[in-house]
């Protein structure tokens, strides 16, 4: 059985003196991550969800979706291989397995994807260090939580430093903030987040840890970054390190330091804390947040730079 609804007219929006349609997108999976990306699509400039996809229409994502008038399917993948036109962009909010069938389909579709697994299919992508270079790309993997927390520390201290020896980042969140599908994906967020990490920070050695901390009232996410380099400068890691600060709250506004640059124990250690917007999850779930926050401004970004696609 599959049920869909009628979507509005899309608004239109204006850049410089270009008038266009705000670019439609399909969101994949009706979890967590998911339907907290559909509240962030909903007060978008640029795009609108044109299909919400799951495979159970009384889950409490579709049932969210139903009620604020979004078009729908329980028809997973399928619902995009038989309505092609259904969409411009989608965002894969599933799971990496399911990513890796997933990304055939829509890649022979020439579909747009950004992919929320950590599947690392995608070309990998943190909005504060490439998102330009990324709109080359159909399929774009967001990392992972972590990894949108971490990365951009690790790349300043590459960029600091000319011989970074090792790198070790510790991601903590609240027990409940993690969902059946990342505790499914665990292996891959620890190979995706090392990845990510040894590619921004030029670094040959990382190691990525995911603690599940299961507190009462429950934490916010927090990220510690542990770096081993030779003739550390915390001078000019302080100084780049607000400056990637800037750019990171463009879209993830409650991306705070909580620990700035301290040399100890033969280490550079920094962490930073992310609180969520309170979309649809709790505001503990800053992990989420992150990683969506950053999706919606790579989407955003793909709308903006081809106006002409967008009929």
């Amino acid at each position: 059985m599959s049920t869909t609804k009628v979507s509005s007219s899309s608004r239109l929006v204006s850049i410089g003196e270009t008038l266009l349609k705000k670019i439609k997108v399909a969101i994949l999976g009706s979890g967590n991550i998911g339907t907290d990306l559909l509240i962030k699509v909903l007060r978008s400039p640029f795009i609108t969800c044109s299909l919400f996809i799951g495979r159970n229409l009384s889950s409490r994502g579709m049932s969210k979706a139903i009620n604020l008038g979004i078009p729908v399917s329980d028809r997973s993948i399928d619902a995009i291989l038989n309505n092609p036109d259904c969409c411009d962009l989608v965002f894969d909010a599933t799971s990496a397995l399911s990513h890796q069938y997933h990304a055939k389909v829509l890649g022979d579709l020439n579909k747009i994807v950004i992919d929320l697994t950590p599947a690392k299919l995608g070309h990998l992508c943190i909005p504060a260090i490439n998102l330009e270079e990324c709109l080359n790309y159909k399929n774009v993997n967001m990392v992972t939580c972590g990894g949108q927390a971490s990365i951009p520390l690790a790349y300043v201290i590459g960029q600091t430093h000319e011989h970074v020896e090792y790198i070790e980042v510790v991601s903590t969140i609240a027990s409940k903030s993690a969902g059946p599908a990342t505790r499914l994906n665990m292996d891959e967020y620890v190979e995706t987040t090392e990845k990510g990490i040894m590619l921004y920070s030029n670094c040959k050695k990382t190691k990525a840890i995911l603690n599940l901390n299961p507190a009462e009232p429950c934490i916010d996410m927090q990220t510690t970054v542990y770096a081993k380099v030779q003739k550390p400068d915390l001078v000019a890691l302080k100084n780049n390190i607000n400056d990637m600060l800037k750019k990171i709250q463009k879209y993830v506004p409650s991306y705070n330091i909580v620990i700035p640059p301290t040399y100890e124990n033969d280490r550079i250690i920094m962490s930073v804390k992310v609180k969520g917007l309170g979309d649809y999850l709790p505001s503990y779930a800053g992990n989420l947040d992150i990683i969506n926050c950053a999706a919606i401004s790579v989407a955003e970004e793909f709308a903006k730079s081809n106006p002409k696609s967008l009929k």
